[in-house]
């Protein structure tokens, strides 16, 4: 039987080994270094490259504010609707057990891996004004997606919200299904249990998933150009400003993806401590 002095050493000799350093095996060393580099590369030459002394007037343009305006109100509501549709289709995926389950998981994450432009041409042909829904709201309310705002939206919302999903999904499964259990024995009802058990428990995920949907809205260009087009004060958004002066003014085109790049680490170092670093 060890003694207090023995115990003490031996307490002190692990905390010494939990606390060394680290080595990083050279192998690994740098192909990390190497991956680090090749993403921050572009955004150093971005940064190189910027015309800091026009900056200001390319930014006092009033196309800028309306295109970041639009880009905003976009994504906002893009993130919006996929709240309120995303996390009652990630609970169906986490919760229930159904025929199919797997192959509904796969559509739905299908919009991660598919082209944005091949998803702005899916969304024509459902929504357009001859496509398989659209032909009926064009004809029976007078509704008009492609091309507007609304078309905005959903074409991010497309996009984006596989994000929100995979992420509460994952919550889900990780959070303890009993809590809704014990919430249903004491007579809650299923909806009751979800709303002030479930989704207390889960916020951390919904958050880190909206943030994460929200940022990928703001950088949609594919799908939105396509399904959108790319009207001044309408439909276009910061990517397609960006890519618009790109073609006659690369001045301007640098000072607009550098205010994209700056509201998208502010938000992102903003949100990240507080909602997307494990507890």
């Amino acid at each position: 039987m060890r003694g207090p002095a023995e115990t003490i050493e031996s307490g002190r000799a692990r905390t010494r080994i939990r606390t060394r350093p680290r080595l990083v095996p050279l192998p690994l060393l740098i192909p990390a270094l190497l991956g680090l580099a090749f993403l921050l590369l572009p955004l150093v030459a971005l940064l190189v490259r910027t015309p800091w002394r026009t900056l200001p007037d390319q930014l006092t343009s009033p196309e800028v504010w309306e295109a970041l305006r639009l880009s905003l109100v976009c994504a906002t509501a893009a993130t919006a609707l996929s709240l309120v549709i995303g996390v009652p289709l990630a609970w169906l995926l986490a919760r229930t057990d159904f025929p199919g389950r797997g192959l509904v998981r796969a559509l739905v994450t299908l919009p991660l891996v598919l082209p944005p432009v091949v998803g702005g041409v899916a969304l024509l042909l459902a929504l357009g004004r001859n496509g398989v829904v659209g032909q009926w709201l064009d004809e029976w309310f007078g509704i008009t997606l492609p091309f507007t705002t609304a078309g905005v939206v959903l074409a991010e919302t497309f996009v984006a919200m596989p994000f929100l999903v995979i992420s509460v999904e994952g919550t889900l499964r990780a959070a303890d299904p009993r809590y809704e259990e014990a919430a249903t024995t004491l007579g809650a009802s299923r909806f009751t249990a979800f709303r002030r058990v479930t989704l207390p428990l889960i916020a951390p995920g919904i958050a880190a998933g909206a943030v994460l949907a929200w940022a990928r809205a703001l950088g949609e260009f594919g799908a939105t150009i396509t399904f959108a087009g790319n009207f001044p004060g309408r439909t276009q958004t910061m990517p397609l400003a960006v890519y618009l002066a790109l073609q006659s003014d690369p001045a301007a085109a640098i000072a607009l993806s550098l205010v994209l790049l700056t509201v998208s680490i502010a938000v992102l170092a903003g949100l990240r401590d507080r909602w997307m670093t494990p507890s």
